[in-house]
């Protein structure tokens, strides 16, 4: 039997990174996950962050984005012998959290004080091929069409033109709105 349990549950689980390469160690597992097709086993790799107002020396107000936990990055995954390794073996990862050999997933009450999950489903009726107009961002009253759901992430990816081209922009839900 092996040292991790198999019992294909998503949990969160968190790890410790070296400071200041949570971004790149997120990007290295996404990619990872993408090549070695483990989307069924590792669904969410998150470097929470909040938005704070700094004030400069000379009383401007500035809106700025910061990292709510410095030197970790959480996921949601499933556990086993193939993912620890993944994980544990990039570049940029410590360790997990939890004793050396065996890490420990969150309670559902570290999850539901920390954000990560607000307890609700969004239920969305958006599918691959939907024309949606975005709600929020630079390009928000843009129209593109649906490439890609996941409902595990709340994301999805629309295709909108942009100079002329058609670009891929990935967002969550709640930043579309379905158009008929």
């Amino acid at each position: 039997m092996s040292e991790h349990d198999n019992d294909n549950t998503f949990r969160w689980y968190v790890i410790h990174t070296y400071s200041g390469y949570e971004n790149k160690v997120k990007k290295d597992i996404e990619n990872m996950v993408a090549n070695r097709s483990l989307q069924s086993k590792i669904g969410i790799v998150d470097v929470p962050v909040e938005k704070v107002v700094e004030v400069k020396e000379n009383g401007q107000r500035k809106e700025v984005e910061r990292k709510k936990f410095p030197g970790y990055v959480l996921l949601k995954m499933i556990m086993d012998d193939e993912t620890w390794y993944v994980i544990r073996n990039t570049r940029g990862v410590t360790s997990f959290v939890g004793p050396a050999s065996k890490p420990v997933p969150l309670s559902e009450d570290e999850v539901e004080s920390m954000g990560l999950e607000k307890g609700e489903i969004i239920d969305t009726n958006i599918k691959v091929g939907d024309t949606v107009q975005l709600t929020e961002g630079g390009f928000k009253d843009s129209i593109g069409t649906v490439s890609e759901v996941n409902v595990q992430k709340r994301t999805i990816k629309v295709l909108i033109q942009v100079f002329g081209r058609e670009t891929p922009m990935e967002l969550d839900f709640g930043q579309v709105q379905l158009l008929d």
